[in-house]
């Protein structure tokens, strides 16, 4: 029991002050010195006194089968929470982006598909359950701009205010997290539930955004706050990364119907260490997730997702040169839309970080708006996609798709919406909602792709017997514009994301058909080597760099040089002996490195182990408690193997046996620690890791990036014939690539403003000094004589206009007495002794906060699963506190004044709104108090006409 409770307070301490990224190697043996213990108490200590089998012993053996057993019933909980998640989003979705258009008078909770469920024609009016709105264009419209934007408003607020993890994708962070950073609170609950209920919203409101990324940051979600039901997995990383691992690969099956296809995606796109045994659960999760949904058939019609279509066609060789041009299109989508998102985010992060719920709601009302007059950009997307990959012969002549007469009007509706959504994912991805960039990528591809395809049905129908039609059967349709559709979504995919071989799958799975798996990988292929050409990765992948996440890509590098080149040479160390209990601590609370390097005290400076921070405070903490240390006590960094037998009598017999890793482990007591009272020493002994990672000095580079990679130590040491020399860390290598990527963009002078970013940055100048314009309007001069002139002092007896508003100017003391206007008229004509004019309550005036610059390399995210991140609150309360404190003395005064109006008309200052945080005066004594509290020697005086500024 002690050694339960000393665990669960270490791992309190790792959980919530060691907000690092994961040592693998650290945690990888903890794990085993657990299953070591376990193993030698079942066959030691629970049997009788002569080793005869007892009935504790059987119930230990049977504990350990359910222990065997329960990564895969956390595996199977976990598939089924993910499955009726995904299908109560899925019908939540399609009810919501429905309500839009019209209701069913039948029942306002059924869409418009189960609402005509019999109803078989399409057509307007054939169903007579489901009631449009209006009948009107106009009105129409109107009311579909309104829903969609107060759906974004709803998810925008709600994120903003409850859980701001649940904005934006969550595959860059997951990846993050995957590889070992720790990032509190964002897979938790208060997540999940927010991003749950939001994503449904975020869809309906038409934003050019996706639910296929958000639904792996939610079945990630879900597979966290189930396997922390557990003890055995809540205190083991790697325990819980394969569970995070299988549950992204299984949120991949559940969004596209395609359990062998979100394995893939889990080992292509998640996870840098990919072992059999996490395949197999990952399998086995996203198996048990779409086995879920299925049984949930959420379409009532038997399919997985919406847009699953099979086809019965063969392809020609001839078309292999359009599907080399939906290739190309697909790697430059890819290359240009990362680049201008990455711009956009730059944009967003300067101007936009105060006002999420604003450009959510702008977005949307602005996509509504052009939206709705084409054909395949009011309906869903998933809907679209399914339109659009349909054969025409199997119902899918959509508003005259398949149509000869209207195949031209209908190439100008893809085009438009090919390049309306092209703009709007750029602008909408990375929005403070939950926003996907999967489907609206397909969705784009698929425009374009179905564009080609009729553009080449058009081509056959003109020239039939051309020699390059040769091979089609003139009684079967030749083309099959669905099928183009179908590579165009792959394409855009493969190329916005950087994945092939699960592209494939999923498309394959997608449709059934094995005839179109060689198209798929031609058009892959050429997507790929678009990308390559321009030397482009993911957007997940470029998001972490913008973000400074510390992750390794699995782009290899070639740097030719030594490891001693980017390691660390000033280091924090600590001597094996010599110190006191004060050094201690105060090295440690003057140092904000995660660890030690334990060196002799000698000059030769041996490497001796490593310890950790958190080790450090845990034992500084339970001797402090428990243990009469004082400020004489030593302090030792190695253990005394003489000294473990006597104190390792009846305490901790598992600490003489070989097998274990001391140093390493969270359960050894602190009486380890502690020696006897002559002794007076505290021992760090047992925490010390006695056998870190080391490497030399002339090592290249590389090997070191490969060892992060593969084994995810925390840090390398580098020692030199047994002597420290230096250490790095991930951190260290990251901001090396970032310097080196940097000089080389420099060498070709590159812009560090994209295009873009400066349309956009001058777009966002223009509607500044717009709504500049707009307020010096809408403050236009009002006739309210009343305090016109007037000096404000502290027993003033006048009263305040509240509808006017009024203007303040400055004064000096003398001037501005209780005869202030009679000495005005008697130094009239003579000149006056003025300082500069200049608006002289610029520095009370509520300043908006300076954009963040760009983060380096983060180390950690310090908020636990109950903290949310601080927001900017809405109340009137919180908003006051954060503005300037109230006016005092202007620093600029007028030392000779000559008349109230003339000053009124010389200077500048700012407008009484501004002055006390953009709150009204709404009496005398309010105005006194926000104004006049501070006293000093100046006057105030109060003006109700608007002061003009001449020209310099």
């Amino acid at each position: 029991m002690a050694h339960v409770v000393e665990e669960e307070e270490l791992e309190s301490i790792r959980r919530y002050e060691d907000f690092t990224t994961i040592d693998w190697i650290q945690d990888s043996i903890l794990e085993r010195n657990r299953r070591l213990r376990d193993d030698r108490e079942i066959a030691t200590s629970l049997r009788g006194a002569h080793g005869e089998i007892t009935q504790q012993w059987v119930w230990a053996q049977l504990l350990r089968l359910s222990s065997a057993g329960q990564s895969w019933f956390v595996v199977s909980l976990a598939g089924i929470c993910i499955g009726l998640n995904a299908a109560l989003i899925a019908i939540l979705t399609e009810w919501l982006s429905d309500l839009k258009m019209g209701y069913c008078s039948d029942g306002w909770w059924l869409n418009q598909e189960f609402c005509c469920w019999e109803i078989e024609t399409d057509g307007e009016g054939a169903c007579a359950a489901w009631k449009p709105w209006t009948k009107y264009t106009a009105g129409m419209w109107f009311i579909y701009t309104t829903i969609a934007s107060l759906f974004a408003y709803t998810a925008a607020h709600l994120v903003r205010s409850f859980a701001p993890y649940a904005a934006g994708s969550g595959i860059s962070e997951i990846k993050c997290i995957i590889s070992g950073f720790v990032m509190k609170g964002y897979l938790g609950l208060g997540t999940l539930v927010i991003k749950s209920l939001t994503l449904p919203l975020v869809i309906a409101s038409g934003l050019s955004v996706g639910k296929e990324g958000p639904s792996v940051h939610v079945a990630c979600c879900i597979g966290n706050v189930v396997a922390r039901l557990f003890p055995r997995f809540a205190r083991s990383q790697g325990k819980m990364r394969e569970i995070i691992t299988a549950a992204s690969a299984a949120g991949v099956g559940v969004a596209f119907g395609s359990p062998i296809g979100g394995v893939l995606f889990s080992i292509e796109e998640m996870s840098n260490a990919f072992s059999i045994k996490t395949m197999w659960r990952s399998f086995f999760c996203a198996l048990v997730a779409t086995v879920t949904l299925s049984a949930m058939n959420p379409y009532r019609t038997g399919k997985l997702v919406l847009f699953q279509v099979t086809y019965d066609r063969d392809w020609h060789f001839f078309e292999i040169i359009f599907f080399v041009i939906i290739g190309l299109f697909g790697g430059l989508y890819g290359v240009f839309v990362t680049r201008f998102n990455l711009q956009v985010a730059a944009f967003r992060r300067k101007h936009l970080t105060a006002y999420p719920i604003t450009e959510a709601v702008t977005l949307a009302g602005l996509t509504a708006v052009f939206g709705y007059f084409n054909r395949f950009l009011r309906i869903d997307m998933t809907e679209s996609l399914y339109i659009l990959f349909k054969e025409c012969e199997g119902g899918g002549d959509y508003e005259s798709l398949c149509q000869s007469a209207a195949q031209w009007p209908m190439v100008n509706s893809l085009l438009l919406a090919t390049v309306f959504r092209f703009g709007f994912v750029i602008l909408s991805y990375g929005s403070k909602v939950p926003a996907g960039i999967f489907v609206p990528s397909m969705a784009i591809g698929a425009t374009f792709g179905r564009m080609v395809g009729i553009i080449v049905k058009a081509m056959y129908r003109s020239h039939p017997t051309s020699g390059i039609f040769a091979a089609c059967d003139p009684d079967v349709p030749c083309i099959t514009p669905g099928t183009y559709a179908l590579l165009g979504a792959a394409a855009a995919l493969s190329g916005v994301m950087r994945i092939t071989v699960c592209v494939v799958v999923i498309m394959f799975e997608l449709t059934g058909a094995l005839t179109y798996i060689l198209p798929t990988m031609i058009v892959l292929l050429v997507t790929k080597s678009v990308g390559d050409w321009f030397d482009a990765e993911g957007i997940a992948d470029e998001m972490i760099k913008f973000n400074g996440f510390p992750y390794l890509t699995k782009n290899e590098h070639a740097f030719d040089i030594p490891v001693s080149r980017v390691m660390r040479t000033e280091l924090q160390t600590l001597p094996a002996t010599g110190l006191q209990l004060p050094a201690v601590v105060d090295r440690i609370n003057s140092t904000a490195v995660k660890g030690f390097p334990i060196v002799t005290p000698d000059d030769q400076r041996t490497l001796l182990g490593y310890i950790g921070r958190t080790e450090l405070n845990y034992v500084l903490q339970k001797a402090n408690r428990g243990r009469h240390v004082h400020s004489d006590t030593r302090c030792t960094f190695i253990p005394d193997p003489s000294s473990a037998a006597p104190m390792a009598d009846g305490l901790v017999p598992h600490l003489t046996d070989p097998d274990v890793i001391h140093g390493m482990d969270e359960d050894d007591p602190l009486e380890m620690s502690v020696s006897t009272a002559m002794d007076d020493v505290l021992d760090f002994g047992p925490w010390v890791n006695q056998t870190p990672i080391t490497v030399a000095p002339q090592l290249p580079l590389e090997v070191v990036i490969q060892l992060f990679r593969q084994l995810g130590p925390r840090v390398i040491l580098v020692e030199q014939h047994g002597a420290l020399v230096g250490l790095i860390t991930v951190k260290d290598v990251l901001r090396f690539i970032a310097a080196a990527e940097h000089a080389s963009s420099s060498d070709q002078n590159a812009d560090t403003v994209g295009v873009l970013q400066g349309v956009l940055e001058e777009a966002w100048l223009w509607t500044s000094e717009c709504l500049e314009s707009v307020q010096r309007c809408l403050i236009a001069p009002v006739n309210c004589p009343v305090c016109n002139g007037q000096v404000l002092e502290k027993n003033i007896n006048g009263h305040i206009d509240s509808s006017c508003r009024y203007y303040l100017v400055a004064a000096g003391p003398a001037e501005m007495s209780g005869s202030s206007k009679g000495k005005a008229s008697r130094t009239a004509g003579k000149p006056s002794k003025e300082v500069p004019l200049a608006p002289i309550f610029s520095q009370v005036k509520p300043k908006r906060p300076a954009p963040p610059s760009s983060p380096e390399i983060k180390d950690e995210i310090e908020i636990s699963d109950s903290e949310a991140p601080p927001q900017a609150s809405t109340s009137k309360s919180d908003s006051l506190s954060s503005r300037p404190p109230p006016f005092k003395k202007p620093r600029t005064v007028l030392s000779n004044i000559q008349a109230a109006a003339p000053l009124a008309e010389r200077m500048r200052p700012q407008s009484l709104d501004d002055v006390i945080g953009h709150e009204h005066i709404t009496g005398r004594d309010s105005l006194l108090r926000s104004l006049m509290s501070g006293g000093g020697t100046g006057s105030l005086i109060l003006v109700s006409t608007p002061p003009t500024y001449p020209p310099a």
